[in-house]
């Protein structure tokens, strides 16, 4: 058995000082104060002491407060005071970042991790010291803030994980955000699955055209026909796209301004490419090629916006379609990611295997079936079959689509649409295997030579991918 101290932690040391013995951060200190060890002042030191040691169990006693002067001050842990929040948010910021140089973390989680952080808590509680936070205190700031459900969580969710990181150095203390819920997120609180009728998007995939001009409308139109999530369409490069396989790989995203080396599920995948989807990307990369050829394209993105930029953030698509869409008072306004729904659901609908839709979109079954598949039932044979001729549907109809809201294409995709129906043929009535082999229009005449000018933008886009070397 240990001695029992029979000094209660306080010793004369000399004849002008009084010396104090106590444990703090597992450690034994025996700092000293310049106080004349009389009897008075040794029973005052005792009940120091005593007080001492509770706010050390407490969690809020600070070395450098009670004995500022005292030698080795440097070397006590924190410099002996208790960290405040905002020294805890700074080191598990600190521990994210090398987590990220580590490529054990995505960067957007962290930019995610440090928004929420520097936006919402340091405010509150960031002078406050790191133990004395209590349970009331956060549900009051959780609950006077003016969160929807998704947000609120959120921001729970990233104080969890700060603290949680601060309070490994006090596993015997108990972390007050462990005790905070999360709200209950039913099914009506979820965005309702809302996907566009192929009408609906033919009108407003020409109101885009119309109004932004090409770049800004291949980009919506080929939304619709792919299914892509907007973050995983800003990242594509030119070399994504396989003119030969007719096929996008998407293995990366752009979220929040920030490159990710991974898709939102972290799984990489292969979309087959319908000839609707084809012949928008055949106009792209031939309007690709006469922006290079203008010195506007330093880059190797396949989307872009109008002068050029590659888009960095989704806000630039989203501002336009927005006011388009609010344009037309006939079409009930949804949001982008609306374009990938109606995608999901019209492969359904036009009678696409289930296993091949889901690995088309990047679902599961289970989630692809309960989020879309209701809108498969009670679809009549007039809506499928526009859908298919939509999907099958090559240059001319988009041409006409457009022409009829007065804007005429700059570029005839006859090369996407002949690789496409080759994609569909026999193996053996096909004799090309790239746009690249398609002999020119031989004729003569204005219109032939118009005719030659286009497939030659069109050539030069596919060839493109071969010759970018960004």
């Amino acid at each position: 058995m240990s001695r029992r101290s029979i000094t209660g932690g306080v010793t004369a040391k000399g004849q002008r000082r009084i010396q104090f013995e106590f444990w703090f951060e597992g450690v034994r200190y025996r700092p000293t104060l310049p106080r004349t060890p009389t009897e008075a002042n040794l029973r005052r030191a005792r009940e120091q002491v005593a007080g001492i040691r509770a706010r050390i169990t407490a969690g809020t006693f600070s070395f450098a407060e009670e004995f500022p002067e005292f030698r080795n001050l440097k070397d006590v842990p924190h410099e002996g005071a208790p960290r405040t929040c905002n020294q805890v948010f700074d080191a598990f910021l600190a521990h994210c970042e090398s987590r990220v140089a580590k490529n054990d973390m995505a960067t957007v989680t962290l930019a995610c991790y440090r928004r929420i952080l520097n936006g919402v808590w340091r405010a509150k509680l960031g002078v406050i010291r790191f133990l004395d936070v209590r349970y009331s205190s956060l549900v009051k700031i959780a609950d006077e803030a003016d969160w929807s459900k998704k947000s609120y969580n959120n921001a729970i969710s990233v104080l969890r994980r700060a603290f949680k990181f601060g309070y490994r150095d006090h596993p015997e203390k108990y972390d007050p955000t462990s005790s905070l819920k999360s709200a209950r997120l039913r099914k009506q609180d979820r965005p309702a699955i809302d996907p566009f009728t192929i009408g609906e998007a033919e009108a407003l995939i020409a109101a885009v055209h119309r109004d932004w001009g090409e770049a800004q409308g291949n980009y919506d139109e080929c939304r619709f026909f792919t299914g892509l999530r907007p973050s995983e369409q800003i990242a594509l490069l030119v070399t994504d796209f396989d003119p030969v396989k007719i096929r996008l790989t998407i293995n990366k995203a752009r979220v929040a301004g920030i490159d990710k080396d991974s898709t939102k599920t972290g799984e990489a995948r292969r979309v087959e490419l319908c000839p609707r989807a084809l012949n928008v990307l055949g106009r792209q990369l031939a309007l690709r090629v006469r922006l290079q050829h203008r010195g506007r394209i330093q880059h190797n993105h396949l989307f872009f916006k109008d002068n050029g930029e590659p888009i960095r953030n989704l806000l630039y698509p989203y501002v336009r379609w927005r006011q388009t869409l609010q344009r037309m008072p006939s079409i009930r306004y949804r949001k982008p990611y609306c374009a990938r729904h109606s995608s999901v659901s019209w492969n359904l609908m036009s009678g696409k295997s289930p296993l091949w839709v889901a690995k088309q979109h990047g679902h599961t079954i289970t989630t692809m079936l309960k989020a879309c598949a209701a809108w498969t039932e009670g679809a009549n044979r007039f809506d499928i079959q526009a859908i298919k001729r939509a999907m099958a549907s090559e240059a001319r109809t988009s041409e006409r689509t457009h022409r009829a809201d007065g804007l005429r294409p700059n570029s005839t995709p006859t090369v996407a649409v002949s690789t496409a129906r080759r994609a569909e043929a026999p193996q053996s009535r096909r004799q090309h295997h790239s746009p690249l082999d398609l002999p020119l229009t031989t004729g003569t005449g204005e219109a032939s030579a118009r005719k030659r000018r286009e497939l030659l933008a069109e050539r030069e886009g596919f060839e493109s991918i071969r010759s970018t070397t960004y």
